[in-house]
């Protein structure tokens, strides 16, 4: 592989020009893609063979224009001290809004009369109107959006306090002032690594191109595909810091190919032949990740995961491709200032070791005390993983929104007027005539949790009816949870509970059931993977052992935060409760992907020296000397992009953006800068131990670059025929 790579760089190089025109030709090609497309709306949410999937497709049948699986809004009424809802005055402004509700846009498929739908609290202070439409809340138009806040406004002239709840209002995550400081903390942090301003704009300028491309291309084909509008949100977020990565990599390799006294020509070919080799494989892992969130069976988790592993491909295309062809254009510019007066590149990223840089004392450091690196690390991030234990999972409700904000006030209005559960009622859906529909109803009504059962309601066909069942305590809590098992075990196989509550409250029992299933998946094949790159069996086991004990710690930082609020108000956390439930099975997608950047990019070092004749210790102090500072540099981006979008208003969104910031610093800073040299330390020789049945089996992959060596410094004319050749 180093080889063909070898090749492709010094092509990428010489015909620098065809490159550059053909990403700049890709890039406006998914630009007027992206612009011709149809708006981006929310993905369908489905679950397939849950039970509350199976009464929603049920509702479709039999319920045809009830728009069961579109957005729904909930305009919330107080009246003003001294005053109810049942005052002339009152009812007439709520009676005014109701039709104005129903008159407003050719999407609403219903509108309750909270005074013939007893949707008037017991006091009398509060009321609410159920606004349900035809379509899923992305989907909704400008119009139907705005009729529905100039209802409520009118309603607010009459003196009454009026809040809008539900995912009516919900509106595509726009990019905000914390992504952008996170791009340009990557910038500065490229800067002091580089010394050099052309150095440090190539990762970001090639990185935001391969994700214009990647975004556009998503957003391009999101009608089409049913992609959703999260799903770009989330190709940014990992396209940005694996491109900027990846691009690094490539360029510090180059730099160090220079000051070994190599043409620019040759020093760009086994840049990419060498550190894109261990590129090529760390991307591999991430796209393994991020596919395999299919083994959940849940289409919007996997076109989200297949969505950003095609940006993570573009990424490595760009590394391998794009930038040997801008080192081209770059020339000396790449180097530093002093470095371009000297005529070589400084000594710390080169190979004297008459000057050990940090990360060769750090090696050093490690190498006299691995026992007591490796217990500080594996005991303290344990220490930080011990509230992960205490793990409880959910899907945010409007509870979880910022105080600011009308879903969150209606909510809480709800809330007091009606109760906790109020604010996610069950919709169970019977299976037969009124009179089984009467029954069901009856039998609930004694269960332990429920609020409050409204009659049964047939459709046309008298062959199926809904009955709305309110839960005592909140959407999110155990106790609503247990009331739905309650339902679903005291009554026959023709009655279905679904709704808001139930979906969510499914869709975590399955990200639970397939969590095992997916970790032995991506982990068995990185596993395999790492295998075939590193010609070992104990150095792949250290790192998926190493990443099992990052990513539990990085939940454990998780659960404190969010879950139990230390540290919240700096977080911007202002409600406290469950852990989204596709969080732990999305970090160990994600991170585990990201996490082998570090593994692969800095043991490659380490197994180049060793390959290379070094002693086992020496060929860790190698690849820190060479890899410390890159590596360090790399996580520090990631960090900076990931912490970026923790200023989200989006609670989804902050905390993925949490999550993966801390996970990515316990992975990096204690995983592979400390536990990773310590265990290596320990077994010697016995980490590059391999049995010769496999070493006979396994295909060499040279991500060594062993084959360069016996290459001529200058590649042979007609190298584009070769690489065709190869």
């Amino acid at each position: 592989m180093a080889t063909f790579l070898h090749r492709l760089g010094r092509l990428a190089f010489r015909r620098r020009h065809v490159v550059t025109l053909l990403w700049v030709a890709l890039l406006a090609l998914a630009g007027v893609g992206a612009s011709s497309a149809p708006v981006a709306t929310s993905s369908s949410f489905s679950i397939p063979g849950t039970e509350a999937q199976k009464a929603f497709d049920l509702l479709e049948e039999r319920f045809p224009d009830a728009g069961a699986d579109g957005a729904t809004a909930r305009v919330v009424f107080k009246a003003p001290d001294g005053r109810t809802m049942t005052d002339p005055g009152s009812r007439a402004t709520v009676v005014k809004a109701v039709d104005a509700l129903r008159a407003g846009s050719g999407q609403v498929a219903s509108v309750t009369d909270p005074y013939t739908a007893k949707a008037v609290s017991r006091d009398g202070s509060t009321a609410y109107v159920q606004v349900s439409y035809k379509v899923s809340g992305m989907e909704l138009t400008d119009a139907t959006r705005e009729a529905l806040e100039k209802a409520a406004d009118d309603a607010r002239d009459s003196g009454l306090t009026v809040e809008i709840g539900g995912d009516a209002l919900q509106t595509v995550p726009k990019t905000g002032a914390g992504e952008i400081v996170g791009v340009v903390i990557a910038g500065i942090v490229l800067v002091i690594t580089f010394g050099s301003l052309v150095a440090a704009g190539l990762p970001l300028l090639t990185a935001l191109i391969g994700v214009g491309i990647g975004v556009s291309t998503i957003t391009a084909l999101a009608s089409v595909l049913d992609l959703g509008s999260t799903t770009s949100t989330l190709a940014m977020m990992i396209g940005l810091a694996v491109g900027i990565d990846y691009a690094l990599f490539i360029v510090s390799r180059y730099r160090a190919e220079l000051a070994e006294g190599r043409d620019h020509e040759e020093a760009a070919g086994r840049a990419v032949g060498t550190a894109g080799s261990a590129v090529v494989f760390a991307g591999l892992t991430v796209v393994i990740a991020l596919a395999g969130l299919a083994v959940v069976n849940i289409p919007m988790l996997t076109k989200m995961g297949l969505a950003a592993a095609g940006t993570v491909l573009i990424a490595v295309l760009i590394a391998l491709t794009f930038i040997p062809a801008l080192l081209g254009y770059a020339g000396k510019r790449v180097l530093g200032r002093k470095a371009r007066k000297a005529g070589h590149e400084p000594a710390e990223e080169g190979a004297a070791e008459e000057r050990p840089n940090m990360g060769t004392r750090w090696a050093r450091f490690v190498l006299r005390r691995p026992l007591v690196v490796l217990l500080v690390g594996v005991l303290g991030l344990g220490a930080i993983a011990l509230p992960a234990a205490s793990l409880e999972m959910g899907l945010p409700d409007d509870g979880a929104q910022p105080t600011s904000t009308t879903q969150r006030r209606a909510y809480d209005l709800l809330s007091d007027g009606f109760g906790p559960g109020s604010n996610g009622p069950l919709m169970v859906v019977v299976d037969g005539d009124k009179a089984a529909a009467d029954r069901t109803a009856t039998g609930i009504k004694g269960l332990e949790g429920v609020a409050a059962v409204t009659p049964a309601m047939p459709n046309k066909a008298g062959d199926t009816a809904i009955i709305t069942v309110v839960p005592k305590d909140r959407p999110s809590s155990a106790g609503t949870e247990e009331l739905v098992r309650s339902i679903r075990d005291t009554t026959g196989d023709d009655v279905l509970v679904t709704g808001a509550t139930a979906m969510n409250i499914d869709f975590s029992q399955k990200m639970n059931d397939a969590l095992l299933p997916y970790l032995a998946l991506v982990v068995g094949l990185a596993f395999l993977l790492l295998m075939v790159v590193f010609r070992s069996v104990l150095v792949p086991l250290k790192a998926a052992l190493g990443f099992l004990l990052s990513v539990v710690a990085a939940l454990g930082a998780v659960v404190a935060v969010f879950q139990w609020g230390w540290l919240g108000s700096l977080f911007g956390v202002e409600q406290t409760g469950p852990i989204m439930s596709m969080m732990p099975i999305f970090m160990v997608g994600v991170v585990f992907g990201l996490a082998m950047d570090y593994e692969v990019f800095l043991v490659t070092r380490m197994r180049e020296a060793y390959v290379h004749g070094e002693r086992p210790g020496q060929a860790v102090v190698t690849g820190f000397r060479h890899g410390a500072r890159v590596v360090t540099a790399a996580a520090v981006i990631m960090i900076a992009v990931f912490a970026g979008f923790i200023g989200s208003g989006e609670q989804m969104v902050k905390m993925i953006g949490f999550g993966l910031a801390i996970a990515v610093f316990f992975d990096a800073f204690v995983v592979r800068m400390a536990i990773v040299p310590a265990v290596l330390a320990l077994l010697g020789r016995a980490a590059w131990w391999l049995p010769r049945l496999l070493d006979r089996a396994l295909p060499n992959v040279d991500v060594e670059g062993e084959g360069l060596r016996s290459e001529r410094a200058d590649a042979p004319e007609g190298g584009e025929r070769e690489l065709v050749r190869a």
